[in-house]
């Protein structure tokens, strides 16, 4: 599966690629030749010691300036032809000069395509000049003034209408809202449940002027000839995000289909897997070998061990993973990760290794360390045991794992458990006196075994041992 999905990638990256050369040999044109904010024509080939885009550079920069002359004349503007190349010439100043492999680059006749460019010089000249007339200037003054007077009509009347929206809105929802409220918490009453509707309402109100400001800009730029390269970039502003997420969004599918496909894959492996680990655990299903109480921390480390390569498999897929600063940041955070958590992973290490080793279970009374009690908890982390004045006491996994433990319940649910007691008398009672106190209390004790009791007693160290079934806590 893992084979055929890395050969599939690879054929589309290589496909993708090969798409892409093709795209960039046909989208390139040349270099244009920039006039008042429009493309005039584009130049692809070096004349002498000129590259293409310092010819289209240097006509570009020709052109606006002799749009600036208030004495020109379009007759004055002529080709002239000698054996080699032709130039378009202004009263002896050449504006461009053409060869044939320019004309060849277009597929058109040398003189034609002169023909051709002198037109579209003079027609950007004479359009300039007339954008540029003091007459024209003042009627689209008067058109922006008009178009800013339709504007504060509109913010105007829809500032108003939505704050008479927004109240009768507020009287029509009193009654009929109610509080939100998560199980007995109450999340918003009634009285803040309608200032978030107002609030939100000021919001809409205040992003749909914004919205009318911000397209209106590019119209009123639009009518002066020197504020269209403003008009262009408010747009690009807005379109060129637009284009570049859709884009984006395009090309991320396949990936996606991919990641899905992994994340299934992945969840129904753990979902089997926790499945298995139920039936041993309930032990519906018994393997040799392997304890019941296994089974649900074997199944939490293959699914931890599933989830990381899981992550592994998906990681290049993921939109900037390629990044350096991604990566950067990935590494930052590892390194945090493990010099902060040593002690962490050190108990969840002797979690597992304790796991396994099984030296008790919930439930058990034992000892560790000065702390004795029943075991009330097994967490990969640490232990929790209560003593037997009530107290839950919770004792690191490493500590569990550095030191002793002793099990008073695993021998006595079989063979019993023997007990001890140190018992000090003075001089003047008899041994035997508190030899036969020892066995009566002993005999009367509830989960003494009377056929198996070991009770006997030295006078120099005075014990008695005594065998039960349970130790009660």
């Amino acid at each position: 599966m893992s084979l055929k999905l890395l050969i599939s990638f690879i054929a589309f990256f290589c496909i993708q690629q090969v798409v892409y050369a093709q795209k960039d040999t046909i989208v390139f044109k040349g270099y244009p030749v920039i006039a008042h904010s429009d493309t005039l024509f584009h130049i692809k080939n070096k004349l002498g010691s000129l590259s293409a885009s310092e010819r289209a550079q240097r006509t570009s920069a020709k052109v606006e300036a002799l749009s600036e002359d208030l004495l020109f004349v379009a007759d004055s503007l002529v080709a002239e032809n000698d054996s080699t190349l032709i130039g378009i010439a202004y009263k002896g100043d050449i504006l461009i000069s053409l060869s044939k492999a320019d004309a060849d680059s277009v597929n058109m006749d040398k003189e034609v395509m002169a023909k051709a460019y002198q037109e579209i010089i003079i027609n950007n000249i004479n359009n300039y000049r007339k954008e540029t007339n003091v007459s024209e200037l003042l009627k689209r003054a008067g058109l922006g003034f008009l178009i800013i007077l339709v504007l504060g009509v509109c913010i105007f009347f829809l500032n108003k209408y939505s704050n008479r929206f927004n109240s009768w809105l507020s009287f029509k929802l009193h009654k009929k809202i109610g509080h939100i409220k998560i199980k007995d918490y109450e999340l918003i009453d009634r009285k803040r449940e309608l200032i978030l509707i107002s609030k939100f309402l000021n919001l809409i109100k205040i992003f749909v002027i914004l919205l009318l400001i911000y397209l209106t800009l590019p119209v009123i730029f639009r009518l002066f000839p020197w504020t269209k390269p403003w008009s262009d970039s408010l747009i690009g502003f807005v379109l060129n995000p637009l284009k570049n997420i859709f884009s984006a969004l395009i090309d991320f599918v396949p990936k996606l289909i991919t990641i899905a496909v992994i994340v299934g894959v992945f969840h129904y492996v753990k979902r089997a897997i926790k499945f298995l680990a139920y039936e041993i655990e309930t032990e519906r299903l018994k393997v040799s070998g392997f304890y019941p109480d296994w089974a649900k921390p074997t199944f939490n480390i293959v699914k931890i061990l599933l989830n990381a390569f899981m992550i592994v498999m998906i990681w290049p897929y993921i939109p900037g993973s390629d990044l350096a600063i991604f990566k950067g940041v990935s590494v930052f955070l590892g390194i945090l990760i493990s010099f902060g958590s040593s002690s962490a992973i050190s108990n969840g290490v002797a979690g597992m290794v304790i796991t396994y080793m099984r030296p008790f279970k919930i439930g058990d009374v034992v000892k560790i360390g000065d702390t004795t009690g029943a075991v009330l908890e097994k967490s990969l982390l640490v232990t929790r045991v209560r003593t037997i004045k009530n107290e839950i006491i919770t004792i690191p996994n490493s500590a569990i794992l550095n030191g002793n433990t002793v099990n008073y319940t695993s021998m006595s649910v079989n063979e019993g458990l023997i007990i001890h007691s140190t018992l000090t008398l003075g001089y003047d009672i008899p041994w035997t006196t508190a030899h036969e106190l020892l066995i009566g209390a002993a005999l009367v004790t509830e989960g003494v075994i009377k056929e198996k009791n070991l009770l006997f007693c030295k006078p120099a160290l005075r014990i008695g041992t005594f065998l039960i079934k349970s130790m009660p806590i």
